[in-house]
């Protein structure tokens, strides 16, 4: 009896828990979990715009397949443009796998170390940046560092700076978060600093690299350093809910089409973005899949080992309380679904 007793306590103590729970879950993201799921692609892009999102996009490559194309909503609001799947898209911090292959390469080169420090690399931060000395090149690419992150400074996005120089500064003299090494804690900072310190070695900016050593190596041709360098008609426009104004001229780093990121993605796992020695190295200090946020724009690059195919999700939706970060992620869970029941 007594545990008869005892497990209908712990039913109702969880059931009750579950109850209070969906109280603090927004009822869209509950929604999207338990819509039945449709019969392709399309239709749940079209669900996505219903719960939602302004527009987007989805690009799907599946070994042995032609790629795929699908969108969904619209490429610009206020002109009642459509979504278009070979829009050029800001891919946020998408952009940190890039930078580590570049690293990759140049300590494959002997140009750069992974065991030498910020202070060795950058040594007018010393006195700045705590532990600056014991910070190692690796532990910033694995975020490990300990380094404060400029972007959860208080009111960042409200008015972000304009240079690297100035973010930097935003972090300077703070206490870091832990002790190099014993932590792991996702950081912009980590990648800003790695791209001073390419930019230093190379002598001319690391995006050059990038082109050469990537970009024109997989012959993409729709993958660029920021929106300065395109047509911005062709950029997906970008909206943040609460914010009247489209944000696709804000300078927030690389921008790409699907396309371009997908072939990206499967060089990388496929291995043949890399020379011989680089896989391994890349392998230790990176991973394979990465996702993105900046004000507007969401995006999810990954490729799934288990059906072969790598799956690009472009979302131009963001908000304050990161609901359509949570929403796009369930999107893409179902997306995956669809994929692997076909």
């Amino acid at each position: 009896m007594k545990k008869k007793k005892a497990k209908l306590i712990i039913k109702i103590f969880l059931f009750t828990g579950t109850v209070i729970s969906l109280f603090f879950v927004p009822w869209i993201l509950v929604k999207a979990w338990i819509l039945p799921l449709p019969d392709s692609i399309q239709e749940q892009l079209d669900e996505a715009i219903n719960l939602g999102f302004v527009g987007i996009i989805v690009y799907v490559d599946e070994a042995g397949e032609q790629p795929a194309f699908f969108s969904a909503g619209l490429h610009n609001r206020e002109n009642k443009i459509p979504a278009n799947p070979h829009a050029l898209f800001k891919i946020g911090s998408i952009s940190k796998l890039y930078t580590a292959v570049a690293v990759t390469k140049l300590v494959s080169d002997g140009h750069l170390s992974l065991d030498k420090t910020l202070a060795d690399y950058l040594p007018e931060l010393k006195g700045k940046i705590e532990n600056a000395e014991k910070i190692t090149l690796r532990m910033m690419v694995q975020h490990r560092s300990g380094i404060p992150n400029y972007t959860d400074t208080p009111n960042y996005w409200a008015t972000p700076p304009k240079s690297n120089k100035e973010n930097l500064e935003l972090i300077f003299n703070l206490p870091a978060d832990f002790e190099p090494g014993k932590k792991y804690k996702y950081n912009n900072t980590n990648y800003l600093l790695l791209s001073e310190i390419t930019n230093k070695i190379l002598g001319y900016p690391r995006f050059e690299f990038i082109q050469k050593e990537i970009l024109d190596r997989l012959n993409l041709k729709n993958t660029f350093q920021s929106v300065n360098d395109v047509n911005i008609n062709d950029v997906m426009s970008g909206y943040h809910v609460g914010y009247p104004l489209d944000l696709k001229t804000d300078n927030r780093g690389m921008v790409a089409s699907a396309e371009d990121v997908g072939i990206f993605l499967r060089a990388l796992n496929d291995g043949t973005l890399f020379d011989d020695g680089e896989q391994e190295i890349y392998s230790s200090i990176y991973e394979y899949e990465h996702k993105g946020w900046v004000p507007g724009y969401q995006s999810i690059a990954k490729y799934h080992k288990d059906i072969d195919a790598v799956v690009i999700q472009f979302t131009n939706t963001t908000d304050p309380k990161l609901y359509n970060w949570n929403l796009a992620n369930i999107e893409y869970s179902r997306l995956l679904k669809l994929i692997r029941k076909n």
